[in-house]
């Protein structure tokens, strides 16, 4: 009681204070205050986040999830509670990108009384051992496209700016544009002006840190509870056919696996696959999941990415990429996970 006390204070306390200093009509009406408070009340929820409406609806006409009466539109988004089993959850769709990922979030676990949050969708993958319908659930997450571009000239044993301060690194390594020149001849030595990109960890300010004082974050571990408990999901049937005439050529599996990476960026590209691959063992990519992974690290709440495999991230067919034709498995197989380990957790935590 005293948690679901304190997230009707804290919703009425933030929806008076845009009220008061931003031109947000929808937050001044009462009616919104009262529909927050009223579903935080049945809460803790488990916030699932969603990226995009062919991966949220799928969820929403799963046999497994229940859908409440409430839906709380508010700061252009639409939060649908409901059920999975006997838990209850809040649902989120974020749209395409880090930046949406991001905002979606901190709406989330700022207006609304969520105990954690599972995020879902499809990927494309950098791991030439796994395959389009698996489902992906790495231990940690990065963002990786934060950079410091390294002027022409310079190189590995020169200090960055601003490095000296603090503000960036030389530890994560880098990308040489020069090592992906082509129709290079024997006797001579490649060179790009674009020289080299260095991999940057975020800054993080965590809520029980001190304010204005950074942290620094780059692999971003799940809970290692919602993780053992979502080994039980090995061995979960899954889809493996668009239709009577097209299917995959394996099994799809739900895959335990160390590392997946998000940037703003949609890979098709069979080099940078390559290159992500082999120096950070990554193997889901996506465009969202560090944002959420950031974020709740920031606030403190247990987090877990579940992700189904749609392409090969310019690995497979130079015709054309692979999410043309298995989109819809991938993202029913993210489903069929996240229903599943939703069940898991509501029957771990009674």
């Amino acid at each position: 009681m005293i948690r679901g006390a304190m997230y009707v204070f804290l919703a009425a306390f933030l929806l008076f204070n845009i009220g008061e200093h931003a031109s947000v009509s929808c937050a001044l009406t009462s009616e919104l205050q009262s529909k927050i408070a009223e579903a935080n009340k049945k809460g803790p929820y488990l916030g699932l986040i969603i990226p995009n409406s062919f991966e949220l609806n799928p969820l929403l006409e799963n046999p497994g999830y229940t859908p409440y009466d409430t839906v709380i539109d508010f700061a252009g988004k639409r939060f649908r509670f409901g059920a999975i089993g006997d838990k209850p959850v809040v649902l989120v769709m974020t749209g395409l990108s880090l930046i949406n990922a991001g905002i979606t979030t901190q709406l989330l676990l700022s207006f609304f009384a969520v105990e954690g949050v599972v995020h879902c969708g499809i990927a494309g993958n950098a791991n030439p051992s796994l395959h389009i319908g698996d489902v992906a659930i790495p231990k940690q997450w990065a963002h990786l496209t934060l950079w410091s571009w390294q002027r022409h000239g310079l190189g590995p044993n020169d200090t960055l700016p601003l490095e000296d301060n603090g503000d960036y690194t030389r530890k994560l390594g880098f990308l040489k544009f020069a090592d992906f020149t082509t129709n290079v001849s024997a006797d001579s030595s490649p060179d790009n002006q674009l020289n080299n990109i260095w991999y940057q960890p975020e800054e993080i300010f965590p809520v029980d840190g001190v304010p204005e004082q950074r942290q620094h974050a780059f692999w971003v571990p799940v809970d290692s509870i919602y993780y053992s408990i979502a080994e039980k999901l090995q061995g979960l049937k899954l889809e493996s056919c668009v239709n009577s005439t097209t299917c995959l050529n394996s099994t799809p599996k739900v895959q335990f696996v160390k590392r997946g990476i998000s940037q703003s960026i949609y890979v098709d590209n069979l080099a940078y696959r390559t290159f992500i691959y082999n120096k950070f063992e990554v193997s889901p990519v996506d465009m969202e999941t560090a944002s959420v992974a950031l974020i709740c690290l920031q606030q403190r709440i247990p987090f877990i990415a579940i992700r189904a495999l749609s392409d090969l991230a310019g690995g497979g067919s130079a015709e054309s990429n692979e999410a043309d034709t298995f989109l819809s498995i991938a993202a029913a197989n993210s489903v069929t996970a996240v229903i599943e380990f939703v069940k898991l957790l509501s029957s771990h935590s009674k």
